[in-house]
């Protein structure tokens, strides 16, 4: 036997070259999931004017109940067809699993029907939508705030700069002049909030759950919780009102708002959102999720013609060069340590 031979048959050799190789797959795994989250961010940012249109055009708890319904409905031959594939790993087969995605589903979907209903509130009583976005993407300041005080999970110092240069960059494109605290915006800061709460529920179920299927759950569960306020507020707890709004789905009117917010912004980026969190911390998903601002600018730029000042751009390029930040190469200190945490 060659010393060749010897080296490569060698048990320490051997091991050294599988984790290398294991080491390869997660990170190429960590920017696919990355990439996942960025067109998470594209849809939602474009969505913006999906979701005006369609709210003025139902009323906005009707609009936000119909696309979760919708979103569930695009997901249900997406399992079908995943299960005859055998696309996912994660199918339950036990009584837990079955258990735990249940838990994980209804979970998510009570907290995306508080943040997407307060937020809309918000709005409605007066928050203007660059305010409202900047408001709401202060979530990327409370999930490492949030994960720190409940799971004892710090986040690397980049990451903490990132945020920072994110924040600034948020400032600049969503706060044109704008001062002064009110209700309204109180309102808004309780979305992201709970907002911060279902990344940090994704995290903690995603490696462990078939993400469509959770996915699937909280829109259903969102969908259900949010008829109660479409009754009561945009219906005006009447059947006759009812009826009218059964009347404006015949119309052509709300259905383009409705199939891009239910297909797209729902089914599929809330889907994306829930698989590519899986192995990323939820510092970094959060920041790539706040680029949603971004596209909204770019989106008004190219669709409906707005224009992009130099204020706006700087903001812009401050959020990319915070992702671009947020995406560099941590220490394999801090590598293991998100490895271990989303394998709890």
């Amino acid at each position: 036997m060659t010393q060749c031979e010897l080296r490569i048959s060698s048990p320490s050799y051997t091991g050294k070259a599988v984790t290398t190789v294991t080491r390869i797959i997660m990170k190429s795994k960590k920017y696919a999931h990355s990439l996942y989250l960025l067109l998470t961010a594209v849809i939602w940012g474009i969505a913006f004017v999906a979701q005006s249109a369609g709210g003025d055009a139902l009323g906005p708890f009707a609009f936000n109940s119909l696309r979760n319904f919708i979103g569930a409905g695009v997901l249900l031959p997406v399992i079908f067809l995943f299960d005859k594939l055998k696309v996912s790993g994660k199918k339950p087969e036990t009584r837990e699993d079955k258990k735990r995605l249940l838990t994980g589903g209804l979970t998510c979907g009570l907290l995306l029907f508080i943040a997407g209903n307060v937020q809309q509130v918000g709005m409605y009583m007066g928050t203007s939508s660059g305010k409202a976005g900047f408001i709401t993407a202060c979530y990327i300041v409370l999930v490492p705030v949030l994960s720190l005080i409940l799971f004892k999970k710090k986040s690397d110092i980049k990451l903490v700069i990132a945020v920072v240069i994110t924040l600034v960059g948020l400032y600049l494109l969503c706060m044109s002049g704008e001062s002064g605290f009110q209700f309204s915006d109180l309102l808004v800061l309780i979305c992201a909030f709970v907002f911060s709460f279902h990344i940090l529920v994704v995290d903690r179920f995603s490696p462990v759950v078939d993400g469509v299927r959770m996915s699937c759950i909280q829109f259903l569960t969102a969908g259900t919780l949010t008829l109660i306020p479409a009754f009561i507020s945009d219906c005006n707890a009447s059947f006759e009102r009812v009826s009218a709004l059964f009347a404006k789905l015949g119309t052509a009117e709300p259905w383009i708002p409705l199939l891009y917010a239910g297909v797209l912004s729902s089914g599929v980026a809330y889907t994306l959102q829930i698989v590519g969190q899986d192995g990323v911390n939820p510092t970094v998903a959060s920041l790539l999720m706040s680029l949603e601002s971004v596209f909204a600018v770019i989106g008004g730029f190219f669709i409906l013609h707005e224009t992009i000042t130099i204020r706006e751009l700087i903001g812009c390029v401050l959020m990319f060069a915070a992702i671009i930040l947020s995406q560099l190469p941590v220490s394999e200190k801090a590598d293991k340590q998100t490895q271990s945490h989303c394998s709890d």
